[in-house]
């Protein structure tokens, strides 16, 4: 008897420890300044799109207004906030845009200047960077 209550304690002290170890879902929304943290974020960022010589020619039909509000839904849910993002597919918004490289590179280059100016950490900004990686196959069309 004595020693099943040992080995039922040592589960339970292995499970806290596990859970314990294990990061919250929205510490990276969390790590973001949650969701004012990414609009104030994505309000740096989106002109920062429309004044780059290299890639405002993409945006010049779109309204910074909402693009602002859909890249803090998208950013803020992808992250493990209470977001919901609603805009279309990556693959169907982007189709038509004859996206290249060089304009992701420059898109991504605008959003670390955008993080940088918010004072958030290197370790976080990778984690978004990371996060939002898998995209670019959707975006790159030429």
């Amino acid at each position: 008897m004595k020693h099943h209550l040992s080995i039922a304690a040592l589960a339970l002290a292995l499970h806290c420890l596990q859970a314990g170890a294990q990061a919250p879902r929205d510490e990276l929304y969390q790590a973001l300044g949650g969701k004012a943290g990414i609009t104030r974020l994505n309000a740096d960022f989106v002109p920062r799109l429309f004044n780059d010589a290299r890639i405002k020619h993409i945006f010049k039909d779109a309204n910074p207004n909402n693009l602002v509000e859909q890249l803090t839904d998208q950013i803020c849910a992808a992250s493990g906030g209470p977001c919901k993002y609603e805009g279309g597919a990556m693959k169907a918004v982007h189709a038509d845009l004859g996206i290249t490289h060089a304009h992701f590179n420059a898109l991504v280059e605008d959003l670390q200047a955008a993080m940088d100016a918010a004072g958030i950490p290197f370790a976080t900004q990778n984690r978004l960077l990371a996060l939002l990686a898998p995209m670019h196959r959707d975006i790159v069309t030429r």
